[in-house]
């Protein structure tokens, strides 16, 4: 029985597909020196999925590496920049894909998250992949309109699930992040 169950059990997660999120590089807006980035960098190691974190003063940006084996909240980045008072320009999110199918304005569940691909070619994703997080407050305003033109479906104005993605078995009301790859 128990072979039974975990050929069942593998077979599903084939199916489903699945990621771990191992790491991540986010541009911040508004700092003007240091102290700044210091602000930034305890904000961003205080959140328990973080193992660590690494700033680079020139560039405004922070290498964040996650807890293995954690689930991690890609909003929980978003706040803590935003909670040491800056702004979030740019977030990329890297992770280890297994038989993730992704197709150009499909929402696909990852984990215990739902993402909308824009701008993606129809494929499977395996192996270590960099995804890029195009929402509202996650890229420049001027950026999430030219990303927001690229698609007719409504979540993409509100990060929330819209008519769109109940086609796609998403609940009402489900944060839905937009990504490119």
């Amino acid at each position: 029985m128990k072979k039974l169950l975990l050929v069942v059990v593998t077979a599903f997660s084939a199916i489903v597909g699945s990621a771990q999120f191992s790491k991540a590089t986010l541009q911040a807006t508004g700092l003007t020196c240091a102290m700044c980035s210091n602000a930034i960098n305890k904000a961003l190691q205080g959140i328990p999925f973080v193992e660590s974190v690494k700033s680079d003063i020139k560039n405004s940006s922070f290498d964040i590496v996650f807890k293995q084996g954690t689930a991690i909240s890609i909003d929980a980045l978003k706040d803590a920049v935003e909670d040491a008072g800056f702004s979030v320009g740019g977030l990329k999110v890297t992770g280890t894909f297994s038989d993730v199918k992704i197709e150009k304005d499909k929402h696909v569940k990852i984990g215990n998250d739902n993402f909308h691909f824009l701008n993606a070619d129809n494929r499977v994703l395996n192996g270590e992949q960099t995804i890029t997080v195009v929402d509202r407050n996650f890229v420049t305003e001027k950026q999430f309109k030219k990303y927001a033109a690229s698609t007719k479906m409504e979540c993409i104005k509100t990060g929330k699930t819209g008519s769109c993605c109940e086609k796609d078995g998403i609940t009402a009301g489900e944060r839905i992040y937009h990504v490119t790859i």
